[in-house]
């Protein structure tokens, strides 16, 4: 790895340990090392097939690592109770799928599965979670509203919301912004932000919109071939070289003069290159 930096968290409840993952015979990841910061925006980029989403789902228990561990909270992830690990962590897979008529309120008290059992069964402590969830990601409006009927946003906060209601303090999302419109990729992320922010969450969000992430992350990785290869503060690790040598993608680094974020612009392609493509395009 490189570009390591110190962050001002001691605690990492969450951290990987030399993980070799992949699927049938393909290695995707190739002995990673990753520590999340604690009570921080973690973001995760990188192009189709670097690693991103194996990470997180790794992190997240989906996928077992053929070599190396996760540890939570000093313990083997993988060699811990499912129940004991949803108490402690949530996970938000991208493209998440709700039974065919089920509303808002029925999906967001899903997450309260993990604190049920024979001898405790749905409590007053059970709904105050629920409405706490549906009024933190704002969709207390649409509780009794079938989450099919709702539109991709909407979708998404209830979602949220179920995560949220399972009251743990690290949620794992991937890919949550796809296929969203612009605004509601941003309402979405400030939600997030707020989220880790306000209540003392660590997030871990796996993106494909490069500008989206510099403005949001307090920590970013990059990814390329199934290992990490810049990782810290978007102000250290933004830049036109890392862009270039991580997607191969020339482009001019700028910061807003009204928000101070970063902002990734794509170079423009020489006239002469582009009258060799069209040429090329037209033949």
């Amino acid at each position: 790895m490189s570009d390591s930096v110190k962050t001002p968290f001691q605690r990492k409840r969450l951290r990987g340990e030399q993980l070799t993952v992949g699927y049938d015979e393909a290695a995707i990841l190739n002995q990673v090392n990753f520590q999340v910061p604690d009570s921080q925006v973690t973001v995760l980029v990188g192009p189709n097939g670097s690693g991103k989403s194996t990470l997180l789902k790794t992190l997240a228990r989906i996928l077992s690592p053929r070599e190396g561990q996760v540890m939570l909270d000093g313990k083997d992830i993988h060699k811990t109770r499912t129940r004991e690990v949803a108490q402690k962590l949530g996970l938000l897979p991208q493209g998440p799928i709700a039974p065919e008529g089920l509303t808002v309120r029925e999906l967001v008290a899903q997450g309260r599965f993990p604190h049920q059992n024979l001898l405790r069964q749905w409590s007053s402590e059970d709904e105050r979670a629920v409405g706490e969830a549906m009024e933190i990601a704002q969709v207390t409006e649409f509780a009794d509203r079938p989450i099919d009927g709702l539109s991709g946003g909407q979708r998404q906060r209830c979602w949220i919301a179920m995560v949220l209601a399972q009251e743990t303090d690290l949620i794992l999302l991937d890919e949550p912004t796809t296929f969203l419109d612009l605004k509601v990729q941003v309402d979405l992320m400030n939600l997030l932000v707020r989220l880790a922010h306000d209540t003392d969450r660590t997030l871990v969000v796996v993106l494909h919109e490069l500008n989206l992430a510099a403005a949001y992350a307090d920590y970013l990785v990059m990814m390329r071939d199934g290992a990490i290869h810049h990782h810290g503060a978007p102000d250290t690790i933004f830049t036109s070289d890392n862009l270039k040598s991580v997607f191969d993608l020339d482009a001019h680094v700028i910061r807003d003069p009204h928000s101070h974020r970063l902002i990734c612009v794509p170079a423009p392609v020489p006239a002469e290159t582009r009258d060799i493509e069209v040429g090329i395009r037209i033949a």
